[in-house]
C-alpha cells in the first residue's frame, strides 16, 4: 500500500513538471527554436538555442540533434548561437569532437551549459580538448560553486567566453553559500579580465550592480534571460546599463527528466517545481 502511495505521488509530481516545463521551452522540434529565433532577430533581441533531451536519449541522438540546430544557424549565418550539455553525450570525446568540428565550419559558437557539481571537471576537460579544434567555446559559472573562481581564471587565460549563473545544484563543499554574493564574487573575478561576460538572471537589482562592475572595468557584456520567465524588470536594467540583451530559447522535450531524477536525490526540487506553478 505505502509503495502504491509513494508511486502515485510520483506520478502526480512528474505530470506537474510535464505540465510546467511546456512554459519553458519554444517546441519541441529544431524549427520551432529557428522560427522564435528569427523573431527575436526581428526585435534586434539575440538568442541562444539549446536542445534539451531526456535522460533515455542515447548521446548518439543527442549529438546528431546538436549538429542539426549547427547546419541550421550556419545555413542562416545567424549570430544565434548553440548551448549543449557534456552530460548528455555522456563525455563522449569523439561526440563532441564531431559537434564542435561541425561548429567550426559552420562559424556557429558553442556554449557549454553547466549542469551538477560532480559534472564540473569532465566538462573543462572536454573544453580544454575541444578549443584547438573550435577557439570560439564558452562556459558557464555558478556563483553557489566555491570552484568557480578559479574556474573563472581558467576561462581568462583561455580566451573563453563565459555565463554566470546563480547556480542550479547546491555544492556539497559549500552548501551555505549565499547565491548572490557568490554571483558577485564570479563576476569581480571576470571583471576587466574576461573577454565576454553573460549575466544570466531574472533577478534585477543582482543583473544591475553585476552589469555595472563589469562596465566599470570595460568588459564586454550582455544580459541573458530565460524564455518563459519574467523579463521585463532585468529587460529594464539592460536598457539602463546600456548592454544588449540575449534570449536562451530551449527546444525539445524540457528539463523533466532532470528535476524529477534529481527530486529522488533533493526533495527540495519538487517544493522549487511547485512553486513555479504560481
Amino acid at each position: 500500500m505505502i509503495k502504491a502511495i509513494k508511486r502515485l505521488r510520483w506520478a502526480c509530481w512528474e505530470w506537474l513538471a510535464k505540465f510546467l516545463a511546456r512554459s519553458y521551452i519554444v517546441g519541441p522540434e529544431l524549427e520551432d527554436a529557428m522560427e522564435a529565433y528569427r523573431r527575436m532577430a526581428k526585435e534586434g533581441t539575440a538568442s541562444t538555442i539549446c536542445y534539451w533531451n531526456i535522460e533515455d536519449d542515447a548521446p548518439e541522438q543527442v549529438a546528431a540533434a546538436y549538429c542539426r540546430a549547427i547546419d541550421a544557424l550556419g545555413q542562416e549565418k545567424a549570430t544565434c548561437y548553440l548551448s549543449i550539455k557534456a552530460p548528455a553525450l555522456h563525455f563522449d570525446r569523439v561526440l563532441h569532437q564531431q559537434v564542435a568540428e561541425r561548429a567550426r565550419q559552420n562559424g556557429v559558437r558553442l556554449h557549454f551549459d553547466s549542469l551538477a557539481p560532480e559534472t564540473a571537471d569532465e566538462t573543462f576537460s572536454l573544453i580544454a580538448g575541444l578549443l584547438p579544434v573550435h577557439p570560439d567555446l564558452g562556459c558557464t559559472l555558478p556563483g553557489r560553486w566555491r570552484r568557480s573562481l578559479a574556474d573563472a581564471d581558467w576561462a581568462v587565460e583561455r580566451d573563453a567566453r563565459v555565463r554566470v549563473v546563480k547556480g542550479q545544484w547546491v555544492d556539497p563543499a559549500w552548501p551555505e553559500a549565499d547565491m548572490r554574493e557568490g554571483f558577485l564574487a564570479v563576476i569581480d573575478r571576470l571583471a576587466g579580465r574576461a573577454v565576454h561576460v553573460a549575466v544570466a538572471t531574472h533577478d534585477a537589482p543582482l543583473a544591475k550592480e553585476a552589469l555595472a562592475r563589469l562596465r566599470k572595468k570595460n568588459t564586454p557584456c550582455e544580459l541573458e534571460l530565460l524564455f518563459g520567465l519574467p523579463m521585463r524588470p532585468a529587460r529594464a536594467v539592460a536598457q539602463e546599463a546600456e548592454v544588449p540583451v540575449r534570449i536562451y530559447l530551449p527546444y525539445g522535450h524540457g528539463w523533466v527528466p532532470y528535476i524529477i531524477s534529481q527530486a529522488y536525490k533533493n526533495p527540495k526540487i519538487l517544493w522549487w517545481v511547485f512553486k513555479d506553478l504560481f
